[in-house]
């Protein structure tokens, strides 16, 4: 019994730490009973002790409460100890010091594209490893091509799952335009967003593969429209694809692989949606 309440207890735990995000990044004792239906008095103790461990944070003046710098701590040394990041830093720190582009690092996590490294050359190319922000995969690079390459059941049950709202008047909200825009990129070897996500930014990303042609990231470079126009839009995939094969290379990755899968996957991609 007493090994059955602990494990509730620390369910109940993870589930209040989840429940902060970007639309609620604050929250108070009467807003978390609500959303958990639970009695104020049991959220209390759960608040006090994470915040006894710096796991939530309060504000002095609203009273309420934030997510604490424990979790960030935990999210950094998850960052550090990745495989793709140590792989993929050099390279994506050279690619974003040869374009002046932001170069970034997802990998597919439930249902969406979460970051793990970012290098923006706009401030002396600072590196950051980090864990999030997630983004939706629809109407991002690194999502899309994410997608294109995905398992078949996986995309099946995220295209039947996800609803396409849009972003800007770019996004793609119609599920057939989505699936063929997945085809041209497995066709074409990396993805593009049109500001389909965020006016004013364009983003090129190609797929990262690892033993036995397993699909561990996207690699991408974003910057302003005028950059991406014409020839050095395909100069910049072109070299943007270059590099994320030879993080592949490093993951362990040989070509070989990604022709079975292609061939073997194919027919059975089209029909995700009839």
């Amino acid at each position: 019994m007493n090994s059955e309440k602990g494990i509730q207890s620390v369910s109940r735990a993870l589930s209040l730490l989840s429940l902060f995000g970007r639309r609620h990044p604050h929250l108070g004792i009467t807003e978390i009973s609500r959303m958990m239906n639970l009695p104020k008095g049991t959220v209390h103790g759960f608040v006090r002790t994470l915040s006894k461990m710096k796991y939530l944070q309060q504000d002095p003046i609203t009273r309420k409460y934030r997510l604490g710098l424990k979790i960030y701590e935990l999210g950094a040394i998850l960052a550090d100890s990745l495989e793709i990041n140590q792989k993929s830093a050099g390279p994506a720190r050279q690619l974003a010091y040869r374009t002046r582009l932001t170069s970034r690092v997802a990998v597919w996590d439930g249902d969406s594209a979460l970051l793990t490294l970012s290098i923006d050359s706009r401030y002396h190319y600072s590196f950051v490893q980090q864990i999030g922000p997630r983004i939706p995969a629809y109407c991002s690079a690194v999502g899309k091509v994410l997608l294109a390459f995905l398992e078949r059941q996986a995309l099946s049950t995220y295209v039947d799952q996800t609803e396409l709202v849009p972003h800007t008047p770019n996004t793609i909200t119609q599920k057939e335009k989505l699936l063929r825009e997945l085809e041209e990129i497995r066709r074409r070897g990396y993805s593009k967003d049109r500001e389909e996500s965020t006016p004013g930014l364009v983003c090129v990303a190609a797929p990262i593969f690892g033993r036995d042609g397993k699909l561990e990231a996207a690699l991408s470079l974003s910057g302003d429209p005028d950059r991406f126009i014409g020839k050095q839009m395909k100069e910049l995939a072109d070299l943007l694809v270059k590099t994320a094969r030879e993080i592949s290379r490093s993951m362990g990755y040989f070509s070989e692989f990604l022709e079975l899968k292609t061939i073997k996957d194919q027919e059975g991609r089209k029909s995700v949606v009839k």
